[in-house]
């Protein structure tokens, strides 16, 4: 081989090892797959049980919703028996006594719910708390509930900041931050590292498209809940009966929400929140999720 000859060569070959890096696919950033306690309610048992079953049928995390029934020390024993992390928590009063509400005492309920809850995340390993930021009601205007609703979270901030666990707020049907910008500048006027969002992919689907959410907000994105969401069955039966679609049968489009997760960076979990069952059930779940994740 002369030397033209073998430069030619070298520079074909460089050529298509570049070429291969270039079309090779970006690999995904981890996902890890979690469910509610709630959704084991069809495992006979104990706490334990019911933790080393959802852990057996291939899940990774659990969603609790404290303040509630579980102490401290019974979830880290559970959590140490059963392998799984805390992939989330659900502040308990946050429906029952908005932050919203018209009534300060009821305000305060959930002010203490969530700091409460934040401090046991942060006994349990749990970095993330969902927060359902308040609701637009008759007697409460959009632009008090938003008022109120970001005092009530500032008065929490440092609650979260010591426990190294964050307020992560949620979409949901509650009148109020039903598209992203919204929700982006609400984040942005708490103006917090330890305030984000927990993104709902069904909850928006009847008003918007979840990829739209998901580039919007960013990093602001720190938790996921995964279910679907049918709008035939929405327009046949009514609004809620849309949640009544099985994973992967209703309008979500997961390519296009798993391409945007890519986009932002998203590793953390994603937490079904459908319904559960027995061990049989969950298995099923955790299989759809996992396909899911590699759409």
């Amino acid at each position: 081989m002369n030397r033209r000859t073998f430069l030619a060569t070298s520079a074909l070959a460089a050529s298509a090892v570049f070429s291969s890096a270039e079309d090779a696919p970006k690999k995904r950033p981890k996902l890890r797959k979690a469910v509610n306690l709630g959704m084991a309610g069809g495992v006979k048992g104990s706490v334990n049980d019911k933790f080393k079953a959802i852990r057996d049928a291939g899940f990774d995390g659990i969603e609790l919703n404290l303040p509630g029934e579980l102490t401290t020390d019974q979830i880290i024993e559970a959590k140490s028996a059963s392998g799984l992390g805390v992939a989330g928590i659900i502040c308990t009063p946050h429906w029952s006594f908005p932050l919203s509400s018209p009534d300060p005492a009821k305000r305060e309920k959930t002010v203490n719910g969530l700091n409460f809850a934040l401090k046991q995340g942060g006994e349990i390993g749990c970095k993330r708390v969902l927060l359902v930021p308040g609701t637009v009601e008759k007697d409460v205007t959009y632009e008090q509930c938003w008022e109120r609703a970001i005092a009530g979270i500032r008065r929490c901030v440092e609650t979260a900041e010591k426990s190294k666990c964050a307020i992560a707020v949620e979409n949901v049907w509650n009148r109020f931050i039903n598209e992203p910008v919204a929700a982006k500048r609400f984040l942005e006027e708490i103006n917090s590292p330890w305030v984000g969002w927990h993104f709902d992919v069904g909850n928006c689907i009847n008003f918007g498209w979840p990829e739209h959410w998901v580039r919007t907000l960013g990093k602001h994105v720190l938790n996921l809940h995964i279910k679907e969401y049918s709008r035939k069955l929405r327009d046949k039966e009514g609004p809620y009966a849309g949640f009544k679609a099985e994973l992967m049968e209703g309008d979500n489009d997961w390519p296009s929400v798993m391409k945007a997760l890519d986009e932002i960076g998203y590793e953390g979990y994603g937490i079904l929140e459908v319904r559960g069952g027995d061990a049989e059930r969950l298995k099923f779940l955790a299989e759809r999720t996992d396909k899911i994740f590699a759409s």
